[in-house]
């Protein structure tokens, strides 16, 4: 075998090793990877931790209005109710943000791609524990 059939043999078995994502196990069961938890945590260091805080333990007084009437972000770490709306529409919250709503939360469907989407939602639910990720589901939470 001659090192240039080799090392095109290398190259071509990373990158299709590397784009087998759906090989992966699954974190502790859930719906996602570690590979999506770790992209998810980069991503919202970058975009969310801003306003929900880089553990996305939210604002301490998440609860109470501010002087605009619109209260702060709240926690996603399973402390508030994220945990009460599906998958879809923890999605279609971050595509759309929440201010036509009534919040403040700015859309970011232009910035993050559904697989970014989803590796976000997949960090903020790595925080859960399991009595919170198993009612989550339950809820129907993958619908």
């Amino acid at each position: 075998m001659s090192n240039r059939f080799f090392a095109a043999y290398t190259l071509s078995m990373a990158v299709f090793i590397s784009g087998c994502s759906d090989g992966e196990p699954k974190v502790d069961g859930r719906w996602y990877t570690q590979s999506q938890v770790d992209n998810g945590k980069q991503l919202f260091l970058a975009q969310c931790a801003n306003c929900h805080g880089a553990s996305a333990e939210g604002t301490a007084d998440w609860k109470k209005p501010l002087a605009d009437g619109k209260y702060p972000p709240p926690p996603l770490d399973s402390t508030a109710h994220a945990w009460h709306h599906p998958l879809k529409g923890l999605k279609l919250t971050i595509q759309n943000g929440g201010i036509a709503l009534g919040g403040s939360m700015p859309a970011f469907g232009d910035k993050l791609s559904e697989e970014g989407q989803s590796a976000v939602i997949s960090f903020f639910q790595s925080k859960w524990p399991e009595e919170i990720y198993s009612a989550w589901v339950e809820r129907g939470g993958l619908k």
